[in-house]
């Protein structure tokens, strides 16, 4: 059985988060710099092996206030811990349509936890060059409290200025390595 490495192709990729901020709106987050290898059995995705990392100095929320703050150690710490990093433990396919559920491990801030990922495959297909490439999107649930990113404020009337739930979304497009 051949085994294939797909390379992350950056310019139609991407690795997102939103958190509510007040408790009435949202906050959008990104990583520029990130880097994912998968390696499969044929063009099996189900027996991947997937290793994403995202350099935390790389994350922008479009307020460079913002991200100075969540580069310091109130929330990732980048100085000590650079890199976000998430490696796969297990495919389950859920409609036999495209849906997966992807199971790992994420590691933020030297705390690792196992997370679950509900994943879109969108295909493989031959670019016009000749290449083939295959599509993904993930979206899942981190709670940030549970990674060692503790800091909290409270408004006058109580509520949180920065909620303890906060969403993943990742858009990906691999080619295939002859």
């Amino acid at each position: 059985m051949a085994k294939f490495t797909w390379t992350l192709d950056p310019a139609h990729s991407e690795v997102q988060f939103k958190v509510r901020h007040l408790m009435i709106s949202n906050v959008t987050g990104e990583f520029k710099n990130f880097q994912v290898t998968v390696e499969t059995e044929e063009e099996d995705f189900m027996t991947a092996k997937v290793s994403f990392t995202a350099d935390v100095d790389s994350v922008t929320t479009g307020n460079q206030q913002r991200d100075q703050h969540l580069m310091s150690a109130d929330f990732f710490d980048a100085a000590n811990f650079p890199q976000v990093k998430f490696v796969s433990t297990k495919y389950e396919n859920v409609d036999n349509d495209g849906s997966y559920e992807v199971y790992g491990n994420l590691t933020i801030r030297g705390t690792t936890k196992p997370i679950k990922l509900d994943a879109e495959f969108g295909g493989i297909i031959k670019d016009p060059w000749g290449n083939t490439r295959a599509g993904f999107s993930l979206n899942g649930k981190v709670k940030r409290k549970e990674f060692g990113l503790h800091w909290d404020a409270v408004t006058e009337t109580g509520g949180v200025v920065v909620s303890d739930d906060v969403r993943i979304h990742c858009a990906f497009e691999f080619i295939k390595q002859a």
